[in-house]
């Protein structure tokens, strides 16, 4: 979180590894679908797809600014990099600030986790680090 009116007021960054190849977590992300299903209150434009490295948004809605996956091929899986620099919009027009901000900058990254987590369970299917894919063993 920062003070300055110029900086976005959240700035969030988590990162989780997946032992699943970028491809997969690329291809999650590449469906609007999705966007709306993990962020149901923001409106986002794609302002640059790096394929299976990820993508760039503008977003609008609830948060005012910019959010990033960004997806780093680590070993036997990917680093699932969350990068979240966004204004929380008031009706009024006026910036959250001091236990209101602090509630949603708490509330959005642990969104933020909750999504890397889920998607780790669901896409690694019990595979742990090191492992094949369960389609590789024989």
């Amino acid at each position: 979180m920062t003070g300055s009116e110029s900086e976005p007021a959240l700035d969030i960054v988590d990162e989780t590894f997946l032992t699943v190849p970028p491809s997969t977590l690329a291809a999650v992300f590449a469906d609007p679908a999705a966007w709306r299903r993990y962020w149901p209150d923001l409106v986002l434009e794609v302002y640059t797809d790096r394929g299976d490295q990820g993508l760039r948004w503008t977003v609008r809605g609830a948060l005012v600014g910019t959010m990033e996956v960004w997806l780093e091929p680590v070993l036997d899986g990917t680093l699932l990099h969350y990068f979240l620099r966004a204004t929380p919009v008031t009706g009024e027009g006026q910036r959250l600030s001091g236990a209101l901000l602090r509630r949603e900058f708490d509330r959005r990254a642990r969104a933020a986790k909750a999504i890397a987590l889920d998607l780790k369970v669901t896409l690694e299917d019990g595979r742990a680090a090191g492992m094949p894919p369960p389609a590789a063993v024989e």
